[in-house]
């Protein structure tokens, strides 16, 4: 859209050049950025597992989860999403607002047309030219007069110094700004929706296996009120027991709240109600893998996918040709103007050739003294310049600094779900002889409780590790601007 909106202006502007001069004020260049030759941990060790690779980041990078359910909320989330639906709002204001601003580099042409019935002073102007009470007319007055007219006025702003041009160049630039921002937009929801699919699934994973744990902890509570009637326990392993049982349980309504959390969340980014959401997502899944080594792409090009260093560049060139506008403002203002219209004082005479008039002359407009106006609307568009130029380079530093976070974070959740898979398994290993060993007399009950809350933890740890490790990969791939498309993805008909 706004690519077909520059092709128009770049006419209008082509036109008005023809008839005009120069541009003053600055011309926009794009700005370079330092690009670092490689992120931080991307050659890893070679002990260490390589989990990223240097190939293309893929647009659907999502779908490298291989989950249906995923994929199936993201396209929902682009057709349905508010935020999204109000950010291409934005863009199409900012569209029509380019044309707007454009309209100047064209001529304008009204067509006019108008009938007045006016009876002139008896004492006014005309009595100068003896019409009045002592002309001699008939009756000693002037008679009312019909004035039948119709025809065309047009002007034209020469633009000799290119105020109008560097309005057009900034207005296109807002328009790119807002068409970045909305892909900033897509980016983020596409990631929330994401990051909230793969924690409701570790939500769930856990509830599954605090419940599982509670069912354990039951059992035990059973077999300790049996050895107690046995006379082979006291009454304080059965209060450790129902302890250890009420622990666990008070755990389940905490889970379950998050869960439900998460899918009024995945509701919200939808753009429906909760009911509205597809009955599978209710359905305890496991969570989401990542896949085994993750394409990151190269550091030079990451200026190209972020959305937000490109929406910083329009910014800037927005305001490099704002300060065009404010330079050219201190400038004279030349216009040309003319009509050409039939009038008549007989409605039957208003077509002869005799009844054309017309008007034609150039309109000078020349700035004298306008309080200092003028040289603080220069200031005030440099000053702006001049920011949104930092505001890239901080965008870009960001950018880069945002990678190589996600980037370590990522490599290092690996490596402590390593370690927890082997706590998690130990544990089981330490509950399951602890549990025999009280079976036959040989351990207390205490260390039957301390190895069953230490298998609990482990486990929980470990599948929120893994779930961390996916969410993990979701801000890696938003640090990196997720992947590149040429245009805005469609909402699917159906959903529209």
């Amino acid at each position: 859209m706004v690519t077909s909106l520059k092709s128009r202006l770049l006419v209008a502007c082509l036109f008005s050049t023809t008839l005009s001069g120069c541009e003053v004020g600055p011309n926009f260049t794009k700005p370079h950025a330092a690009v670092p030759p490689a992120y931080i941990q991307d050659q890893p060790a070679a002990e260490t597992t390589p989990y990223v690779s240097g190939d293309a980041v893929d647009p659907k990078w999502w779908e490298s989860f291989n989950d249906p359910m995923l994929t199936k909320l993201e396209t929902e989330a682009v057709a349905g999403n508010l935020d999204l639906q109000i950010a291409t709002q934005h863009l199409l204001e900012a569209q029509a607002q380019a044309q707007i601003t454009g309209a100047p580099l064209f001529p304008s042409l009204n067509g006019n047309g108008s009938y007045t019935r006016e009876a002139p002073s008896k004492e006014g102007i005309f009595n100068a030219f003896g019409s009045g009470a002592n002309s001699g007319l008939a009756g000693g007055g002037i008679v009312p007069l019909d004035l039948y007219q119709y025809g065309l006025q047009s002007m034209f702003d020469l633009d000799l110094w290119g105020k109008n041009r560097r309005a057009v160049e900034a207005a296109v630039a807002a328009a790119k700004s807002s068409e970045e921002a909305r892909r900033a937009a897509l980016l983020n929801v596409e990631a929330q929706v994401a990051s909230a699919y793969i924690q409701l699934r570790g939500a769930e994973t856990v509830l599954t296996i605090t419940q599982k744990n509670l069912d354990s902890a039951n059992q035990l509570v059973k077999l300790t009120n049996e050895r107690e009637q046995a006379g082979l326990t006291t009454a304080l392993d059965v209060a450790n027991a129902r302890a250890a049982q009420a622990q666990i349980a008070s755990q389940i309504p905490t889970l379950t709240t998050q869960r439900d959390t998460l899918i009024g969340q995945i509701g919200l980014l939808l753009g429906v109600t909760p009911v509205a959401l597809p009955a599978d997502l209710t359905n305890p899944e496991a969570v989401p893998l990542a896949p085994p080594v993750v394409p990151v792409g190269l550091p030079s090009d990451l200026l190209r996918r972020r959305p937000d260093v490109r929406e910083a560049e329009a910014a800037l060139h927005e305001a490099t040709a704002e300060t065009g506008v404010a330079v050219a403002s201190f400038f004279p203002d030349i216009s040309l103007s003319g009509s050409v219209s039939l009038q008549a004082l007989q409605l039957k005479n208003l077509n002869e050739f005799k009844a054309i008039t017309y008007a034609v002359g150039p309109e000078i407009s020349i700035p004298l003294f306008e309080g200092g106006q003028l040289m603080g609307q220069l200031h005030l568009r440099k000053a702006q310049q001049q920011e949104a130029a930092l505001n890239y380079a901080k965008t870009v530093l960001t950018a880069f600094y945002q990678v190589d976070v996600a980037l370590v974070t990522y490599n290092q959740e690996h490596a402590t779900l390593d370690q927890l898979v082997i706590e998690t398994k130990q544990s089981r290993l330490a509950m399951d002889l602890a549990e025999e060993q009280y079976r036959q007399g040989l351990a207390d009950y205490l260390t039957v409780l301390t190895a069953q809350q230490s298998y609990l933890g482990a486990q929980q740890a470990e599948a929120s590790s893994v779930a961390k490790v996916s969410t993990d990969l979701v801000t890696l791939y938003q640090a990196l601007g997720g992947g590149w498309e040429g245009t805005y993805p469609q909402a699917p008909a159906a959903a529209k």
